[in-house]
């Protein structure tokens, strides 16, 4: 890698691969340059930023083209998915936007549109966990949102947009707690409370879901999503089971859900939680 003082290369610049002819590869493969977008590249010592990431997709844009749905949301700093890396994202554009703002001088569709689009467009759990993390950003107000899909009556895929924009909340913490939540009220166990506090001797805790109101012989229901980069090594493990113990002596029976839970058709999820709720879920899962 080049020293910080060494010029960067293309003064910074995003450049396209035949920008550089034949030196990609050595390029890449010295760890001189990274990808940005799908296509686009630039020097490793800039930092990732919405200005870089506009200038990127400048270079794809065609004249006269609106950057829009999942490229515009990237744009504006969402990371839109959990299963896919923003690079391999193909650039999504339009003509007939109407709600367009400037990032760094490139068109794309407002957060407000963008959001109703992405609730619009993507499959139901990654439309759910898009519109989530809009909303945690701060840069879109659920109220504002579900106001703007009013322009969209009539349109594909406006019937599941009202719905997920009903189910959205920015106390989601992680693409992984939306795809949680999702699964619940699928199965007919009613929306669930995010970000559940619960005060013990010594120290707060905080439960990813739960349902505070529906207690079963005086206990009562968490879930948690342990993702796999913060949960999978031994000792991270240990000290999820000395906190579920401890939650269990304040009186909650904590479901641990790893991504395996969430995707498939098996429902130990559901049956999981019904057995606890005393309810029968609804089957088969929808996703």
């Amino acid at each position: 890698m080049l020293p910080a003082e060494f010029p960067l290369f293309f003064c910074g610049l995003p450049f396209r691969a035949h920008q550089v002819r034949g030196k990609l590869r050595w390029l890449l493969g010295a760890g001189e340059i990274r990808q940005v977008v799908k296509g686009v590249y630039v020097d490793v010592r800039v930092p990732d930023s919405r200005e870089l990431r506009a200038e990127a997709i400048r270079l794809l844009l065609p004249p006269g083209g609106v950057a829009c749905g999942l490229t515009a949301a990237w744009i504006h700093g969402i990371e839109t998915t959990a299963l896919q890396a923003s690079k391999e994202i193909d650039v999504q554009w339009t003509r007939e936007a109407t709600d367009v703002v400037e990032v760094a001088g490139l068109p794309v569709t407002s957060p407000i549109a963008t959001t109703v689009e992405l609730a619009m467009q993507l499959p139901r759990p990654f439309a759910l966990s898009a519109v989530d993390a809009m909303l945690r950003s701060g840069i879109a107000d659920r109220w504002a949102v579900r106001a703007a899909s009013t322009a969209y009556d009539g349109r594909p895929g406006i019937i599941q947009a009202r719905q997920i924009l009903s189910y959205a909340d920015r106390r989601a913490a992680s693409p992984g707690e939306s795809w949680l939540r999702l699964r619940l009220i699928d199965a007919g166990f009613g929306k669930p409370d995010l970000q559940v506090r619960v005060q013990g001797p010594r120290r707060e805790y905080r439960i990813d879901v739960g349902y505070p109101d529906h207690p079963e012989d005086g206990r009562l229901l968490g879930l948690e999503y342990d993702s796999d980069r913060w949960h999978s090594r031994a000792k991270d493990e240990q000290r999820d089971e000395v906190r579920r113990t401890e939650l269990g002596a304040l009186g909650w029976h904590i479901i641990s859900v790893r991504r395996p839970d969430l995707w498939g058709s098996y429902p130990a999820l559901e049956l999981a939680v019904g057995a606890f709720l005393c309810q029968q879920p609804r089957l088969p899962r929808r996703w």
